[in-house]
């Protein structure tokens, strides 16, 4: 367990380092705010462009928003910050065949398996303080300025968008620990969502697709049960376990 402790902290360490960590802290601060601040904009900025919009034919009335506007910025955002990370994280494992730093730490008596789980920890640790960042600012700023009791299933919204990002980030752990270049991972990890997102278009697949777990909108307005994305929730979930199983094997095979 030791030696399994004081990799983690290695990985923590060398992020913090290399400011992966503070990069991650401050772009998702970044999404945090801006969410209710495009909320409190919108008015503004439609009123700006009534008179261009005005000649086009378009005619609008006053724009109300509320929390609920923010919290649909809120999940809008959300696939920006985390093409972020995968972008920022991609290297996970390459970056170790590349270096030979792997090689070094297995031969002081740390398995193989420990490796895969301690990086996954890592991930997982890291998505989840900055999804909480990302989550907390947006949730404090809605509650000065609205009332978050508008937004109907908030929170099982945000967590079945966390289990999303989780297996996605399952997928940087599968991919790195395969490819040799972080374009590989990172290119393999949208084929794949892409792939899922095709699948989610056959009525029959839809319901058990990790994609289901995207779509919140009709959460928050009260018009989708959570019933309905039970099925998603246990697919997405097993894919996460699979994808962290496969990459075992795969890093025990290599040749370092």
């Amino acid at each position: 367990m030791k030696p399994l402790l004081a990799f983690i902290k290695k990985e923590y360490l060398e992020a913090a380092r290399t400011g992966k960590i503070t990069i991650l802290a401050l772009l998702f601060a970044l999404f945090g705010i801006l969410n209710p601040a495009i909320a409190k904009m919108t008015p503004w900025i439609m009123e700006m462009l009534s008179d261009t919009l005005a000649e086009d034919g378009l005619i609008f009335t006053d724009i109300q928003v509320d929390a609920l506007t923010s919290w649909t910025q809120f999940f809008k955002n959300l696939p920006v910050a985390l093409i972020a990370f995968v972008l920022i994280f991609s290297d996970i494992f390459t970056k170790e065949y590349k270096s030979g730093t792997l090689l070094l730490v297995l031969t002081k008596g740390l398995s193989r398996y420990k490796v895969v789980l301690a990086k996954t920890a890592l991930l997982l640790s890291l998505w989840t303080v900055g999804y909480g960042i990302y989550f907390a600012i947006t949730y404090g700023y809605n509650a000065y300025f609205w009332d978050n009791g508008i937004a109907n299933n908030l929170f099982f919204s945000v967590a079945i968008w966390w289990l999303f990002g989780a297996w996605v980030i399952c997928l940087i752990v599968l991919f790195s620990s395969l490819l040799q270049n972080n374009t590989g991972v990172a290119l393999c990890i949208g084929g794949t969502v892409l792939l899922a997102y095709l699948l989610s278009v056959i009525p029959k697949v839809k319901a058990y697709s990790p994609i289901a777990l995207m779509n919140t909108n009709s959460l928050l307005m009260g018009e989708a049960e959570i019933d309905a994305y039970i099925k998603a929730i246990v697919i997405a979930a097993s894919l996460c376990i699979v994808c962290v199983a496969v990459s075992i094997p795969i890093i025990n095979k290599r040749q370092l």
